[in-house]
């Protein structure tokens, strides 16, 4: 195998909300994302969800994170939490 090292660390990350931490060390993550309708020119808000691993379990809903992809952990989960941006106030 000659895998380039370039390629293994350029990751996708990107920002969104903690939605759900009722899971053991698993996070469901909200990215929402705008853009302007092809035809009318308005602006779209569409929003995904994310399965993120979070091994310290430290994230708690309503948080802001950064999640970087990563291997398959589990059917779902795809994503690893990277770091805490801003925590939720409480």
């Amino acid at each position: 195998m000659t895998e380039n090292k370039e390629t293994r660390n350029n990751r996708k990350s990107i920002r969104g909300v903690v939605v759900s931490d009722r899971m053991e060390k698993t996070r469901v993550i909200s990215v929402e994302r705008a853009f302007r309708h092809a035809t009318y020119g308005k602006t779209v808000r569409r929003s995904s969800k994310f399965y993120a691993h979070d091994e310290a379990n430290e994230s708690k809903s309503g948080d802001l994170v950064e999640i970087v992809s990563t291997r398959p952990m589990s059917r779902l989960k795809r994503w690893r939490v990277a770091r805490i941006l801003q925590k939720a106030a409480q």
